[in-house]
């Protein structure tokens, strides 16, 4: 259990696989829309949400989860861990602090991910969108990891890119963090009134709780 945490987002927090994420989307439309270009930036726009929800809402196939799943995990190996992120989880390892993902991807491909890259240990829980009952913006996500890792809401920070992962901390009673070095939409985030925005991995040293001894 842990008196302090911070809970990451994934996608443009932790690695910046946006590039993967475009090929693996495009690859999916052309095999199962066929011609024409595929509405990647709208649906970056819907970051933070489960796959197939976002699918819905742009009015989109769902038989497009196959194949880009598929290619999500043939390419995992290209994508990249933003730089900064392994000195900063190391440091805060180090200082106590209890350490989650919580991502609008599914579980067991967030923890593929993250093994692919050699960070999955670097984290107490990595938790998808499709473990809990409703994906950011709802705060179920957050408060699932505030449950596992034994932390109280006013004890922990989310750390997110994106205006969902602000409020579903917000709503959860969690300080939010905006991170802009990964951000596709920084006016989108600002919009959202984070507690806090970073420009860089390391700054998140300097707005945390003094260190802490996990319990």
């Amino acid at each position: 259990m842990y008196e302090r945490a911070v809970i990451f987002d994934l996608d443009g927090v932790i690695v910046d696989s946006h590039d993967v994420m475009r090929r693996a989307f495009v690859t999916a439309h052309a095999e199962v829309v066929g011609a024409g270009e595929a509405p990647f930036a709208e649906y970056e726009r819907h970051q933070g949400r489960y796959f197939t929800d976002i699918m819905t809402i742009m009015g989109l196939p769902l038989e497009m989860e196959g194949p880009f799943v598929r290619e999500s995990y043939r390419l995992e190996g290209e994508v990249a861990v933003h730089d900064g992120v392994r000195e900063l989880l190391a440091e805060l390892r180090t200082l106590g602090f209890g350490l989650a993902i919580a991502t609008g991807k599914s579980g067991v491909r967030a923890r593929s991910l993250l093994r692919c890259l050699g960070l999955l240990s670097s984290f107490d829980h990595v938790l998808g969108s499709d473990e809990v009952a409703r994906p950011k913006p709802a705060p179920d996500i957050v408060q699932r990891a505030l449950a596992l890792l034994g932390t109280a809401p006013d004890s922990a920070v989310m750390v997110g890119d994106a205006a969902n992962d602000v409020i579903a901390a917000r709503q959860a009673g969690v300080t939010a963090i905006g991170a802009l070095w990964g951000a596709l939409d920084a006016d989108d985030l600002m919009v959202a009134r984070p507690e806090f925005v970073l420009r860089s991995p390391v700054e998140l040293l300097q707005v945390l709780p003094l260190p802490v001894v996990a319990t």
